[in-house]
């Protein structure tokens, strides 16, 4: 065999998203881009915002000698400094360059994170559903994952929750705004979640790690609270990327911040430069570091995806699909009306609508819509919906 027995068995089970994107691309090919209606990758439409357009203009254009040889593993520290600054701002706790690592990506960040705190078998606790990577990424470095499920609408069950940790959680993953729901957990949900981990690290006397992933933090509606989580546990671990916020996924730009009374910070600091090295990441890009250290407080409007929501929500809901209501990101995760979500997703894909199916999320029964795409596909997507739920009904 010509690659590992391991990475072979994970091919087997790897993300659904990537399989659904590559069918859309064949059928698109047969059929023509204008009669397929591809909802399946989470691939931002929107074009990065003028002032982003600017600052990468700008760092191109700058010609001051050395911008472009190695730097510090962590990054270029007035982008670190930058990056603190407005996290400060925004968790009302007071972070310097010394606490953030500039990385490629969240993925780049999570990985990074996971190797410097996993010792071979300690658990990463997720919640379903949940962003599929996390599993192979925890396995990366040794990990075993955890899946916890949430409540029937997808908030975190703190009962499930308690029967899953152990004396060896090490660290627990949250996303929100969630992919793929968009559900976003609330201060008062938060709140819970930190006492819960704050009394197991007590009765254990490990500390268990709250890694919150939260590339979605900006595109939030109706005026909901996103909460940093830095505000309220201290061996928090905050990662995001830029992908969606700034709408730009292919420049691999994000960040991990620890907070500063985090246990063994400065060992943790540590490790996660060593680990960006070593990991092969060596670094984040400079040019775009650069680029982003002057736009913290930029983000794509979240008002084009709200206007998606409603009208896919609207028409999804009309024709008869159960659905929780997202607040934030990009994505909608209806209930399958037949039992077997993939058979289901087959028929849509049969209507020229492609889906993902929610084992692919850690919760089959369901699928998963992504609506960050042209308003005229999400149009023409409708009648699929109608015509595959019509038929499941007979």
């Amino acid at each position: 065999m010509p690659i590992s027995r391991q990475v072979s068995e994970k091919l087997e089970k790897s993300s659904w998203i990537r399989k659904m994107f590559e069918e859309g691309l064949r059928m698109k090919q047969e059929h023509g881009a204008d009669n397929v209606f591809d909802l399946s990758l989470g691939n931002p439409v929107v074009e990065p915002p003028e002032e982003v357009r600017q600052a990468i203009v700008s760092a191109a254009s700058d010609t001051t000698p050395g911008l472009h040889r190695y730097m510090p593993n962590a990054g270029l520290t007035d982008v670190r400094e930058a990056v603190a600054g407005s996290l400060s701002a925004e968790s009302g706790v007071k972070l310097s360059a010394d606490h953030v690592v500039m990385v490629c990506g969240a993925a780049g960040g999570l990985n990074i994170t996971l190797k410097a705190l996993l010792d071979p078998d300690e658990e990463v606790i997720v919640f379903s559903p949940f962003f599929v990577e996390y599993l192979f990424y925890s396995d990366n470095h040794g990990g075993k994952t955890v899946i916890v499920p949430t409540h029937e609408d997808f908030s975190l069950n703190f009962n499930e929750l308690r029967k899953a940790l152990s004396p060896k959680t090490k660290a627990v993953i949250i996303n929100s705004p969630n992919n793929p729901t968009g559900v976003v957990y609330s201060r008062a949900m938060l709140t819970e979640l930190a006492e819960v981990l704050r009394q197991h690290t007590s009765d254990t006397g490990n500390p268990v790690y709250l890694i919150s992933d939260d590339p979605y933090k900006k595109i939030v509606f109706d005026g909901v609270e996103t909460p940093n989580i830095m505000e309220l546990y201290e061996n928090s671990i905050y990662i995001t990327s830029h992908s969606k916020d700034l709408a730009l996924p292919g420049e691999r730009i994000g960040y991990v911040a620890v907070h500063p009374k985090c246990a063994d910070a400065e060992s943790l600091m540590s490790g996660l430069i060593f680990c960006n090295r070593v990991l092969g990441f060596v670094n984040a890009p400079a040019l775009i570091q650069r680029a982003v250290k002057n736009v913290q407080d930029v983000s794509v409007d979240a008002e084009m995806y709200r206007k998606k929501r409603d009208f896919l929500y609207g028409e999804l809901t009309r024709i008869g699909y159960s659905v929780v209501k997202p607040q934030g990101a990009f994505y909608l995760f209806p209930k399958s009306p037949i039992e077997d979500e993939v058979a289901f997703v087959q028929k849509l894909a049969e209507k020229k609508v492609l889906v993902v199916p929610g084992r692919g999320f850690g919760s089959p029964g369901y699928f998963r819509i992504s609506y960050c795409v042209p308003d005229k596909v999400l149009e023409g997507s409708i009648r699929g919906f109608e015509n595959a739920f019509s038929e499941a009904m007979k």
